[in-house]
This record gives structure tokens, C-alpha cells and sequence, in this order.
């Protein structure tokens, strides 16, 4: 389950970003509707241009852990703590790396 409000790293559009459930979803839903926030600084995130989007629940990559504070610091603007955000950031590498991979083996065969 996906409680409305929830955070999570997820892939929007091929991009590895930090979202959040606009709503509550159950296991079975496919789609999860989100709100999606790009990195702008160190922990630091941004609602994005288009702030609303439809992912397939298989997209989730980890559900961040419930916080007692508030991570939104104004509208539009979210913080993470430094271990959820370096958990960003390990699956922002790996993902990256894991097109690098797949890059190359392509560049390989032709």
C-alpha cells in the first residue's frame, strides 16, 4: 500500500526522481498518481513543471520511511534527510550505470 502522502524514489520518464503518492493506492493498482520533485541541492528538491503524473506501481524503486517532521519546507519545496538522500543517490547511480552498461554493449554490437 501507498498511503496518500507517502514519499518515494521512483522512475518518472526515465529519470530516477522523488515522488509522492497524491493519493492512497492499493497492491493491486498498476498506475499510482504521484507528485513528482526533481533534486535542486544537497537534500533539497523541487515540485517540477509538470507536477502531477501517472507511474506503473513497478516504477517505485524504494519507499522512503515516514518522518515526524514536515519535509515540506514551502510549497513546492521538499528536504530529505542525509540518509534518505543519499539512498537518492545510490539509486540515481546505479540506474545511471546500468544505462552505461547497457550503452556500451550496445556500441559493442554495431
Amino acid at each position: 500500500m501507498f498511503a496518500d502522502g507517502s514519499f518515494a524514489v521512483a522512475l518518472v520518464k526515465n529519470r530516477v526522481m522523488v515522488v509522492q503518492a497524491a493519493r492512497t493506492h492499493n497492491k493491486r493498482e498498476k498506475y499510482l498518481d504521484v507528485h513528482t520533485y526533481a533534486p535542486f541541492g544537497e537534500g533539497v528538491f523541487l515540485a517540477t513543471d509538470v507536477p502531477s503524473a501517472r507511474i506503473a506501481s513497478s516504477d517505485i524503486l524504494t519507499v522512503l520511511p515516514p518522518m515526524e517532521v514536515d519535509r515540506l519546507l514551502t510549497q513546492g519545496m521538499l528536504e530529505l534527510s542525509k540518509k534518505e538522500f543519499s539512498q537518492y543517490i545510490e539509486l540515481t547511480s546505479r540506474h545511471q550505470k546500468r544505462y552505461e552498461s547497457l550503452w556500451s554493449a550496445w556500441v559493442s554490437k554495431h
